[in-house]
């Protein structure tokens, strides 16, 4: 097989974590001849891609580019939103079935153009259910679920322990993505942070990432002597190894992938009740649970996570599942849909 995969994003985020992730997994397969990426001549994913053997690039800034390059294959699988109007277009071109991932659990915009970009793809994959709900309508096939993958590295352990050493006293809690308050929340943990700064002292907020609402945020946490903003770390896992819980407040999520990193960490997680959230934190078995926006019941949960007895059942429960979240699983549940468009080998 040769397969197409595109992604126009600009930068890097989850949903361009998962697509190295996939790419690297089929790697290694013996029906994966060849792997296409067709992406910005700047991305990132360039990078993170170059050692890995099969994959060939192919730069397209926009919809319109890069088309007569890719050539033919199996099947395009486009990443974002973009690579959807991309792959269609090759459709047409190169009579190349393509297939699309849904990463995020708001509605589909309701332009004509998009009703005909889901209606013709071979299949449609959603990360979560609530994501299948929003597809579904558009699609005359049934909606595959294939969750995110956690990412599969092993914390560099110096750094681990140099960054816990900093804290000794502290109860460690974490938070890790993008700095933007309207999508992952952070006003709902400064919230929560804010409340219990007199009563639990020795609870310290962590705060990984960088973002358009970076500057308000760090104004917001002013006066709180509980709150650390240690910007990016490309390495996060490093970082999320010495956490002693995980907290991620987001207003909407398709999935939320950085939990299964966390839950890879051996790190308890306690998440806001959104999106795709609930369908790997199950409460009070593999992590908490907390309604979205509520900064109150959130400090709550955090209090309960004082436990280490608690922390502890958590991470092992929420470890026990990572199985059915491995890159292996997620290279599995694609291929299953991308063979049926192979030729036979007698063909």
């Amino acid at each position: 097989m040769h397969i197409i995969h595109a992604n126009l994003a600009r930068g890097f985020r989850g949903g361009e974590r998962q697509t190295v992730l996939l790419i690297q997994a089929l790697a290694g397969r013996a029906d994966v001849a060849r792997q296409t990426l067709v992406c910005r001549p700047d991305s990132p994913l360039r990078a993170s891609l170059a050692r890995t053997p099969g994959v060939r690039f192919v730069s397209a800034r926009h919809q319109l580019a890069g088309h007569r390059r890719a050539g033919r294959a199996t099947v395009v699988h486009a990443h974002e939103a973009k690579a959807v109007h991309w792959a269609w277009l090759h459709r047409r071109l190169c009579r190349t079935p393509y297939l699309i991932t849904r990463r995020v659990d708001t509605p589909v915009k309701p332009k004509r153009s998009n009703r005909i970009f889901y209606r013709e793809a071979y299949r449609c994959v959603a990360l979560s259910g609530a994501i299948a709900a929003e597809v579904r309508p558009l699609t005359p096939h049934p909606v595959e679920q294939i969750p995110s993958a956690f990412t599969p590295l092993a914390p560099d352990l110096d750094v681990t322990r140099s960054f816990r050493a900093r804290y000794p006293e502290c109860l460690l809690i974490g938070h890790a993505g993008a700095l933007v308050d309207r999508h992952k929340g952070q006003r709902v943990l400064l919230d929560a942070a804010r409340r219990l700064q007199h009563t639990h002292p020795d609870m310290l907020f962590v705060f990984f990432g960088r973002g358009e609402d970076e500057a308000a945020l760090k104004a917001e946490s002013t006066g709180l002597d509980n709150i650390v903003w240690a910007g990016f770390r490309p390495n996060v896992g490093d970082y999320l190894a010495a956490l002693d819980v995980f907290a991620f407040p987001s207003r909407n999520e398709g999935l939320g992938s950085v939990l299964l990193d966390a839950m890879h960490a051996g790190v308890p997680v306690v998440a806001s009740e959104v999106g795709g959230i609930p369908d790997i934190v199950r409460d009070g078995e593999t992590g908490l649970l907390f309604p979205p926006g509520d900064g109150e019941t959130l400090a709550g949960q955090l209090t309960r996570l004082r436990a280490p007895a608690l922390r502890q059942r958590l991470a092992q429960n929420a470890g026990a599942q990572l199985i059915r979240y491995s890159p292996e699983a997620m290279a599995d549940a694609y291929l299953a849909l991308y063979r049926p468009l192979a030729p036979s080998p007698a063909a």
